[in-house]
């Protein structure tokens, strides 16, 4: 039995003698009577064993007070798709309020790197949680949410040789998430979305920064808006963090970051270890991330283009309505 995807059981002689093992430290029937109906959902992590509703039934109350900001049609439709998230970090985050929201019903995330203590500034975990792999930790806190997802992880990370995998095994994309922070896997997925005409949404935590990139509508859209240029994915591995800086100030646009991060970008690799994230810049930057995920997966609008969402522009004597 692994340790990150719950088990359902129909069973209830097989419920009976994992009861009877010792592994069950809490028991939560959520249904009361009658006993024989439902699904019980062990999770292996906590020793919970919980019995819910079969999946439909579960599917639809849990998302009922989505209702009518999302219809139950659109909610039937978001249901069906497959999204994928890069980099688990601030994408942790955003793969929690995709599952949470009940946009996508199969995922993919991907992310080689284990919880550490200076990650609990912005991702929802815990000291019991350090150590984990990221994927790990965001598989869990999904199925916790919703155990009959459909979730795939790859915790070696993205590269060459299992990018197309990500984007295209078991059915291509609808969506992906890019959050990581190597750059050359930042360029990567975007060149190969591109080629299977599969959007990207990425969050950046400085004022509100959005970034769409509709390549299933423009296949010939260059990656990062243009602003890297030429630049192709072999060309960024291995850099040194002193090299990346120019590719990071040209891919954000410096004159478009707070000061406060154009300050901090030179000291990376120096006296930072990353380019410094606020709980509040990944919180915000998951729930826009979500917003537009479900419009455009819904066919709603939504343009190529960088978006801010500045609280320090939009918060102000100046916007306020009712002082």
């Amino acid at each position: 039995m692994n340790d990150w995807r719950p088990l359902l059981i129909d069973d209830r002689r097989a419920v009976k003698e994992l009861l009877e093992s010792g592994a069950v430290r809490r028991v939560n029937d959520t249904l009361g009577d009658p006993a024989d109906y439902g699904t019980y959902v062990w999770y292996p992590w906590s020793g919970v064993l919980v019995r819910t509703l079969p999946a439909e039934e579960f599917r639809r109350l849990r998302t009922d007070r989505n209702r009518n900001k999302i219809t139950v049609d659109e909610q039937r439709r978001l249901g069906g798709t497959r999204v994928g998230v890069v980099g688990l970090s601030v994408g942790n985050g955003t793969a929690v309020t995709l599952a949470m929201e009940g946009v996508g019903g199969a995922y993919k995330i991907a992310d080689f790197d284990r919880l550490d203590l200076t990650n609990l500034n912005r991702i929802r975990a815990g000291l019991p949680d350090l150590g984990l792999e990221k994927t790990v930790l965001s598989a869990r806190q999904m199925f916790e949410l919703d155990p009959y997802l459909d979730i795939e992880f790859f915790s070696d990370g993205i590269h060459a040789d299992n990018i197309d995998e990500f984007l295209l095994g078991g059915g291509r994309l609808d969506l992906v998430v890019e959050e990581c922070d190597d750059l050359y896997a930042k360029v990567a997925v975007r060149e190969r979305a591109r080629a299977h005409r599969i959007p990207v949404l990425m969050s950046t935590s400085d004022r509100g920064m959005l970034d769409v990139e509709r390549f299933d509508l423009e296949p010939d859209r260059p990656i990062f808006h243009g602003l890297l240029g030429p630049v192709r994915a072999e060309e960024l591995i291995g850099l040194e963090p002193k090299d990346k800086i120019r590719f990071v100030l040209a891919m954000f646009d410096e004159q478009s970051l707070s000061p406060r991060m154009r300050a901090s970008l030179p000291e990376v690799g120096r006296t930072l270890n990353s380019w410094p994230q606020l709980a509040s810049d990944v919180a915000m930057g998951a729930g826009v991330v979500v917003d537009t995920a479900r419009r455009l997966l819904l066919g709603e609008p939504v343009a190529s283009g960088r978006y801010h969402l500045d609280p320090a522009t939009l918060v102000t004597e100046e916007t306020r309505l009712h002082g």
